[in-house]
């Protein structure tokens, strides 16, 4: 079986690093949300999860080789010292519950940003012209 992830950012459809990019094609299983707070890093978000907000998103089947791709375009360090920390969480996508990678913000990367109201990147990348 293939892993899922959950994108919130620039890698989701039409992003900047759109997901579609990488090969094998990632596959589409639908948007959803997670619970998290969303914060505006400059050219891109970062999302610490849990709490009473949302963050909008995309899941997507994977290929092992393209989780290994986005470890290292997220900076994610063994030790939990890089950039972002892979996560596992549960999400609802048309009913059905699904194990999901994601990627949450180092909590020191936040300190002195601003929280992204509404919790869709996409929508606040066209606001500010990101």
């Amino acid at each position: 079986m293939m892993p899922h992830v959950f994108v919130y950012g620039t890698l989701r459809r039409g992003g900047r690093n759109d997901i579609a990019r990488y090969r094998p094609a990632p596959v589409l299983v639908g948007e959803a949300a997670i619970g998290g707070t969303l914060y505006d890093l400059g050219a891109y978000p970062g999302v610490v999860l849990g709490g009473a907000r949302c963050v909008k998103g995309e899941v997507y089947a994977i290929d092992p080789s393209v989780e290994a791709a986005l470890d290292l375009l997220e900076e994610v360090a063994d030790d939990d010292t890089g950039e972002y920390i892979r996560r596992r969480v549960r999400v609802e996508v048309g009913g059905q519950w699904i194990d999901c990678l994601v990627y949450e913000i180092h909590p020191s990367r936040i300190v002195g940003r601003r929280v992204i109201e509404g919790g869709d990147w996409i929508a606040h990348a066209v606001r500010i012209g990101a």
